[in-house]
């Protein structure tokens, strides 16, 4: 038998403890979104920028609105949109794809000069951002040999993690900037003050927490990914786009 000393906060310890904890939980919760919305376009190795913009295909019309007023800067030539079939209540949507669904929206819109090709991914259960990232990869060795930057067009709280599955899909040789469109039905500055702001930002930290930590997919191979099919353009649709699921 041994005696030791046990040290043991005192009632004020306690309480100076708890309160460090609380301000640190609210600096984390105020910054907390910022940190989800990353906003770092490509500079390219020649610092003028990535030439290819990727817009995630599951936008709504406001958030596409968006990608089109980021290609007014006239920096993109061309355009991806990129995501799998469109899952339907009623199975009777007018796009097979997300991918397609963005592409019918913005290709009356683009300013002029700018080339559009929709990038369809297959069909999923899970990981489907990263099934749409390695659509985008085949597509892009299809599309011709080198390495150029890509930018990444989402919203707000996806940005850090949609960019780190492209970056897994893409490979270290292809630098992903990433752009983001306004959330929509919260205050981004105030995102605890409704239940939409705080599921959708807790929601996106805790997929990111387990991207970052367990998700390991195979190394991409650019000389694979080129002998997958290649995307078509989407046939212009004169259908009003449909809202996200």
């Amino acid at each position: 038998m041994r005696r030791r000393e046990l040290w043991w906060p005192t009632a004020f310890g306690w309480l100076a403890g708890l309160c460090c904890l609380a301000a640190w939980a609210a600096l984390a919760a105020v910054k907390l979104d910022d940190f989800l919305s990353v906003h770092e376009p490509a500079r390219g190795r020649d610092g003028l920028g990535a030439r290819t913009l990727v817009v995630e295909g599951w936008l709504e019309a406001r958030e596409l609105d968006q990608a089109l007023a980021a290609l007014k800067t006239g920096q993109h030539a061309r355009v991806l949109t990129s995501g799998g079939p469109v899952e339907s209540w009623n199975d009777e949507s007018p796009w097979p794809s997300y991918a397609e669904r963005a592409a019918s929206y913005l290709r009356p819109r683009l300013p002029p000069g700018v080339a559009l090709h929709a990038v369809p991914a297959p069909a999923v259960a899970r990981d489907r951002t990263y099934a749409s990232a390695q659509a985008v990869a085949a597509w892009l060795a299809g599309a011709g040999p080198g390495a150029e930057p890509i930018d990444l067009f989402t919203v707000s709280i996806h940005a850090r993690r949609s960019r780190m599955v492209y970056r897994l899909a893409l490979g270290p040789a292809v630098e992903v900037g990433v752009l983001t469109a306004a959330p929509r039905g919260y205050d981004a500055r105030h995102w605890w003050w409704s239940s939409r702001g705080a599921k959708a930002v807790i929601g996106e930290f805790l997929s990111l927490a387990w991207t970052a930590c367990c998700f390991w997919p195979d190394a991409p191979s650019a000389a694979a990914a080129a002998t997958r099919p290649h995307a078509t353009p989407a046939a212009p649709a004169t259908a009003a786009p449909a809202q996200k699921l």
